[in-house]
């Protein structure tokens, strides 16, 4: 049997072609992919760096899948054919992909019907955890995106007081409706900071969240961080090296949090949290699932991700 599969064959081009359909081995299972959300971290590879190799494997940079187990590998037992589950898997702008057995959750009936693109929602809670928050804090929320707008509501649920900044006026209205205090339009450097030492009278904020992955915002992030306040970089830098103001760093004394995973447990028990947190009603990324393609027009989902137009949050790709 063969399945369809997203190839990239240059800078910013991308075709479907067919290939077999693989199986599982021990301890995997295989997902009939519903769908697969378009990550920010997809955009360097897009763009071709000199360190990219192209043609890319098939499916390769989808990591944000969820779909109906459909075959499983020996020994496995943590799920059987007919689950739908989301899965932390690397393969998945295609029809199917593999994932280990102890990578994906199984998503309860209440998500029927429900696009869950596990990976961010699971990055998202991980971030949260990581940063401490708790009520009558002031929280600064830099960049309001997916995670920004899902971390906004997260602190704001906590009984923390949001400042959320962002460039578009869609983002900073995005961020009120998810539950943010206040918000900060991104264009000033010495202007933000003073309105936020106005809001916060002088004591700046207890949390930073970076959620930009850019240096602007990074040196941002540190100018609004309170003395012994919790600096958390959730932005993916992966376009070179950054610089930061160690004095400043050193004078606050800062506590910095590099909130990303690499552990694929930490990022399996995320998802888990994600999933109790939409079932419950905690979140609602329903209105952040903005922009729908099929697998065809991935590059322009690529694009879109990249130029974000008007009341762009995320794009989500169906096979």
């Amino acid at each position: 049997m063969m399945m369809r599969v997203a190839v990239l064959t240059a800078p910013g081009e991308v075709r479907v072609e067919e290939a077999p359909l693989p199986a599982p081995g021990a301890g995997q299972v295989r997902v009939r992919l519903e769908g697969c959300g378009v990550c920010a971290s997809n955009l360097t590879p897009w763009a071709g760096p000199e360190w990219m190799q192209f043609p890319t494997e098939g499916g390769a940079l989808g990591h944000e899948g969820w779909g109906i187990v459909d075959a499983v590998g020996p020994d496995v037992a943590e799920v059987k054919p007919g689950d739908r589950v989301a899965a932390l898997s690397y393969n998945s702008y295609a029809e199917y992909d593999l994932a280990a057995a102890n990578a994906v959750v199984r998503l309860p009936p209440e998500l029927d019907a429900t696009p869950f693109p596990g990976e961010p929602l699971g990055c998202a809670m991980n971030i949260f955890r990581r940063s401490g928050i708790a009520t009558g804090q002031t929280v600064a929320i830099i960049g309001i995106g997916f995670l920004g707008a899902l971390l906004t509501r997260l602190a704001s649920q906590a009984g923390a007081r949001v400042i959320a900044i962002s460039r578009r006026r869609s983002s900073l209205d995005l961020a009120r409706t998810f539950g943010a205090a206040e918000t900060i339009a991104m264009e000033d450097h010495n202007d933000i900071i003073e309105k936020v030492r106005e809001l916060t009278q002088g004591r700046f904020c207890e949390r930073v969240i970076e959620a930009v992955g850019k240096q602007w915002p990074l040196d941002l992030a540190a100018e609004l961080t309170a003395e012994r306040g919790r600096l958390v970089v959730a932005g993916y830098h992966q376009d070179g090296p950054r610089q930061i103001n160690m004095w400043l760093w050193n004078w606050r004394g800062i506590d910095v949090i590099n909130a990303h995973e690499r552990d694929p447990s930490a990022y399996v028990a995320g998802i888990a949290d994600a999933v109790e947190a939409v079932v419950s009603g905690r979140i609602d990324p329903s209105l952040l699932y903005t922009h729908y393609y099929p697998l065809e027009r991935l590059g322009e989902a690529l694009d879109a991700t990249r130029d974000r137009p008007e009341g762009f949050v995320k794009a989500l790709v169906t096979p």
